[in-house]
């Protein structure tokens, strides 16, 4: 990476004894972790539901994961889908995937059924590995698509066995489930299967390999492929260690953020799992026993997005409890607003920990965070300054001319996170990675913000037409698109809206066909449409029809109009 360039890099300045850069190994992501394995084969490696296995031992299970895979015929280089929540069964399948040399294609599991299909299709995927609850959808898309394997895997499967029986007789026996055939298997018989294969299964991929596509909206409502390398990944961990620098062998993560969302897989697992952290895992996260999470794990690391710390504020049963554990604090996927990083300082402080909340910033793009707060440093409204080797510079939107200090313009950055392109798609790939006249790929974010003269960026507001509800991307055009499939639908737009503890939730205005009277029959067949074809966390909480809706000088929708709209309001 070139050096010369007229870039502020503040990391010798700020940190005495953080290192500015880093030289990074050109390997896997399971090599990576087996070193670990081997440094610390005692050492926790995750905790389910109190359950916990050392690194050896998760060593031993992802070896016999890609055995299994290789038995059933998945060769180097194929794209498999995972379609699961926070499990062990997601973790050694991601690392056991990249052993072999395939590509982990990671969804959410709440995907609506034509979005699971289009996934699939997307990445070319043979191989599904899904959590059982997605099986109703699943048998609906899987006839429609090139899948040959898919394998079935319950939360229960690596509880405690109390646990695991307390969880099937309350939630588990109403999950619709398949019967073993047609390339159909449950998990416990796929790893079964490790016996039928005893060549060795490590392709020894390099960081320039792929190693994962995680989906995002990209510069459109479109979801993109966003294709990562094992360079990607490795180089996040080893720039989030150094960036934290509060971060040592054996604490423990609440890591509760998915495994289908960059923060969750490459910072809460990968960061956590190279450097000889303990992971507790959680398939779902409830805000309401956020409380019992804190009491019965102490977890040293808390990383979430900004609706997690209001949670921890909102939460009575904590009013008297000692927090002196917690040592790291990050807030990511979504904007920490001051007034909210104020009073969880606040509450941090007057409960024994001794530590601020610290607010990242970064995309899929870049796997997930690039920039981060300063362990005891904080400048008022800055999201913190550039990880090591990672360089943000700010420029005149839809140039690559950049502007001075302190003027507002797009946010782009380079470094070795950023991403190896678009899934099967050039031409937004070159609109998002462009090369400026110093000689190095910038990524384009579609945010806007700008820089000080010390380095510290801030952030404004996105560019790009986009929503961020619990730290999850929702796009406008995505959910307009769903609505007026209906034939009674003239027209919709979407908005977001300000929520207490979503921070933002979908606000759709339709306009209805002059024949067509609008009632609540004709908003539930909305709501019911929009159920069928969005995942859940992508429906709009209200539905307002408007006999018209504002438009520009041009004659499109002025969706910012209607965003003023609801301010005024408050």
């Amino acid at each position: 990476m070139k050096k010369e360039i007229n870039v502020k890099t503040p990391w010798y300045d700020l940190y005495k004894g953080v290192r500015a850069h880093l030289e990074y190994p050109d390997h896997s992501l399971y090599e990576q972790l087996r070193n670990t394995c081997l440094r610390y084969p005692k050492y926790t490696a995750y905790n389910y539901f109190g359950k916990t296995a050392d690194f050896k031992t998760l060593l031993s299970k992802i070896d016999e994961c890609s055995r299994a895979l290789k038995a059933i015929g998945v060769k180097k280089g194929d794209k498999i889908t995972v379609c699961m929540p926070n499990t062990p069964e997601a973790i050694i399948s991601f690392y056991a995937i990249n052993k072999i040399g395939a590509v982990a294609s990671m969804i959410h599991p709440l995907s609506a059924e034509n979005e699971i299909k289009y996934y699939i299709d997307l990445s070319k995927s043979k191989t599904v590995i899904a959590i059982d609850i997605a099986w109703s959808k699943l048998e609906k898309v899987l006839p429609k698509t090139k899948v040959k394997n898919t394998i079935i895997v319950s939360v229960k499967d690596s509880m405690p066995a109390l646990l695991g029986l307390g969880y099937y007789v309350t939630q588990g026996k109403n999950v619709k489930r398949p019967v073993e055939k047609d390339g159909v298997i449950y998990w416990k018989n796929f790893i079964k299967k490790a016996k039928e294969y005893t060549k060795e299964t490590n392709a020894k991929t390099k960081g320039k390999d792929e190693a994962a596509i995680l989906y995002s909206g990209g510069t459109t409502g479109t979801p993109k492929g966003i294709v990562l390398t094992n360079l990607n990944f490795n180089a996040l961990a080893m720039q989030s260690y150094e960036a934290c620098a509060c971060l040592n062998p054996k604490m423990t993560v609440l890591s509760i953020m998915p495994v289908f969302h960059g923060f969750g897989l490459g910072i809460c697992i990968h960061t956590v799992l190279t450097f000889g952290l303990t992971a507790i895992i959680l398939p779902q996260f409830s805000a309401k026993t956020f409380d019992k999470l804190l009491n019965k794990y102490h977890p040293n690391v808390i990383a979430g997005v900004p609706t997690l710390y209001e949670a921890l504020l909102k939460n009575k049963n904590l009013a008297n409890a000692d927090l002196s554990y917690i040592k790291c604090a990050i807030s990511g996927g979504d904007s920490l607003s001051v007034s909210l990083k104020k009073k969880v300082d606040n509450f941090l402080k007057e409960h024994g920990a001794n530590t601020q909340v610290r607010e990242g910033y970064g995309l899929t793009e870049c796997v997930t965070g690039s920039c981060l707060t300063p362990v005891d440093t904080y400048k008022e409204g800055s999201i913190g300054i550039p990880y090591p080797d990672t360089y943000y510079k700010i420029v005149k939107p839809g140039t690559i001319d950049e502007v001075p200090y302190g003027q507002e313009g797009e946010i782009v950055l380079s470094g070795p996170t950023v991403m190896k392109g678009y899934l099967y798609n050039e031409k937004e790939t070159k609109e998002t990675l462009k090369k400026h006249k110093d000689g190095m790929v910038w990524l384009h974010t579609g945010d806007l913000g700008y820089m000080d003269s010390k380095g510290y960026v801030y952030f404004k507001q996105r560019l790009k037409r986009i929503i961020i509800s619990s730290g999850y991307n929702l796009y406008p055009q995505r959910i307009e698109n769903v609505i007026d499939e209906l034939p009674f639908v003239l027209m919709s737009c979407v908005i977001g809206v300000d929520h207490p503890y979503k921070v933002q939730v979908a606000k759709a205005f339709v306009v209805l066909k002059d024949d067509v009277e609008p009632n609540e029959n004709i908003r539930n067949e909305i709501f019911s449409h929009c159920a069928k074809n969005l995942a859940k966390y992508s429906l709009p909480y209200e539905i307002e029809f408007r006999d018209s809706l504002p438009k520009t000088l041009v004659g499109k929708v002025a969706y910012r109009k209607l965003e003023e709209e609801e301010k005024n309001k408050k």
